[in-house]
């Protein structure tokens, strides 16, 4: 049996830094994949969506050339079927034509040893893969996570993608149902849309995007609809049958809806099936992730760790990272804590959505005494020069301690500049200090500044 300081389960970005920061340390390290090294966002997730999206704009903003001066009449940009190849051709050299061969090579370069298979502990202290088996010292889980599939009738009798199929197929479907309006179902929309797709996305929630801000998401659905994408909220799939266009689906509502293709985008749960954790007394949460401490350690084991989706913790590839780092201090001595108070949440739409920390009604369940302040991104100055629609900005404070809880915004953009949010909640900057920042003129940063002074006077005001 060949034996190793770490055995790692899962190849994905979490578990891929973790290997090689281990192994630069000194550390013997088996990294174990199934599937592609580098797991679900270089390939099939997020780097492929964001292709899309970015070649949806493109064409988007290119319609609009007349408007912004940039023409002085509106560009022939082809048929819709070929730009979407095109799109589709890029999308693919983005993701490395789902090819995880330089990965490979970059794991074993870094003195990682990929072991390729399923593996799955079999005893204290071993995991197997096939007939091979590895001796561990620590184990540490980051297998990921896995799309969910709603529980619709007859859906197994119609075409359907999930979005991994999506985001790999050529084909563009000339109708569309997205199923699920999270991150992921808006995102396809509107590149569907944008590609001449005819788009209907439902979900049974009362707004996109879950619990996220209302404000956002209802400006969100307009600019959604904007684009052509029909929004049926407070309605589910409830049953699929084949039809001549390719599917008919009935709806809560009583209504039905007949498309090509449906696109599934109702979640992702961990991956935990099947590892042997039973064999370690690992008990999983409600929705079969993970449990961790702070130190990202499974809960009630000294030697076994995760990172990532498996955990069940804000699903992103940067969370997944930022468990990654805090699991390989741990295994190098330098006990380190996970803090997810300021996980950036982002939905690279045009224009996008981010936010970070607590809404308002979140924070009041919290006990926290709350204090709200809006700007409109309409009267800052770079929307004009920008030509845009403007945005919406939503800030949350703390009165007792005068720091921010929680930032959300719909802008051009607001994916990078949040950031001075997330630094503003993750450090508990003062509201003084924030209210005395200085902002490059024209920018959408000087969004902050009236409404960090309406907190700031707020706050005094007790």
């Amino acid at each position: 049996m060949e034996t190793f300081d770490v055995v790692v389960l899962g190849a994905g970005s979490a578990g891929e830094l973790l290997a090689t920061t281990l192994a630069g340390e000194g550390r013997r390290v088996a990294l174990v994949e199934a599937g592609l090294v580098g797991g679900e966002c270089p390939y099939l997730a997020c780097m492929p969506s964001k292709s899309m999206l970015r070649s949806a704009e493109a064409r988007h903003e290119a319609e609009r050339l007349p408007e912004l001066g940039a023409a002085s009449s509106a560009p022939d940009l082809g048929s819709d079927d070929e730009a979407y190849g095109a799109a589709v051709r890029r999308r693919d050299d983005v993701a490395e034509h789902r090819d995880d061969s330089g990965a490979a090579d970059g794991l074993r370069d870094a003195g990682v040893e990929l072991v390729r298979g399923r593996g799955r502990v079999v005893r204290e202290g071993v995991v197997a893969v096939g007939d091979r088996e590895l001796g561990w010292t620590d184990l540490v889980v980051a297998s990921g996570s896995t799309p969910t599939l709603p529980p619709v009738d007859g859906l197994d009798s119609v075409p359907t993608w999930t979005s991994d199929q999506a985001l790999s197929g050529k084909e563009r479907p000339a109708s569309l149902l997205v199923v699920g309006g999270g991150a992921v179902g808006c995102e396809l929309a509107q590149v569907h849309a944008r590609f001449g797709v005819r788009t209907v996305l439902v979900d049974p929630a009362e707004q996109l995007l879950g619990r996220e801000e209302r404000s956002i998401a209802e400006r969100l659905q307009a600019v959604l609809e904007a684009d052509g994408v029909e929004v049926r909220l407070g309605a589910q799939a409830d049953r699929a049958e084949p039809c001549e266009v390719g599917a008919r689906v009935h709806l809560s509502d009583g209504t039905a809806v007949e498309v090509e293709r449906l696109l599934l985008a109702t979640g992702r749960r961990p991956s935990t099936d099947d590892l042997g954790l039973d064999v370690l007394g690992v008990e999983l949460g409600e929705q079969g992730e993970l449990r961790t401490d702070e130190r990202c350690r499974v809960v009630g084991q000294q030697h076994v760790w995760a990172a990532g989706d498996v955990t069940g913790v804000a699903p992103y590839t940067h969370t997944a990272n930022y468990q990654a780092k805090v699991v390989a201090d741990n295994l190098l001595g330098r006990d380190r804590t996970a803090d997810y108070r300021a996980v950036p949440r982002a939905v690279y739409t045009s224009p996008a959505v981010a936010s970070v920390g607590l809404d308002e009604a979140s924070a009041r369940e919290q006990g926290l005494e709350v204090v709200t302040a809006t700007m409109d991104l309409g009267e800052v100055a770079r929307t004009s020069t920008e030509g845009t629609a403007g945005g919406w900005l939503v800030l949350t404070a703390d009165r007792s301690r005068g720091v921010l809880v929680g930032a959300a915004a719909i802008g051009p953009r607001a994916d990078e500049w949040l950031a001075e949010a997330v630094l503003a909640v993750r450090a508990e900057v003062p509201l003084e200090v924030l209210a005395d920042l200085v902002h490059a003129f024209p920018t959408f940063g000087e969004a902050y500044e009236p409404p960090v002074a309406e907190l700031l006077r707020a706050c005094r005001a007790g």
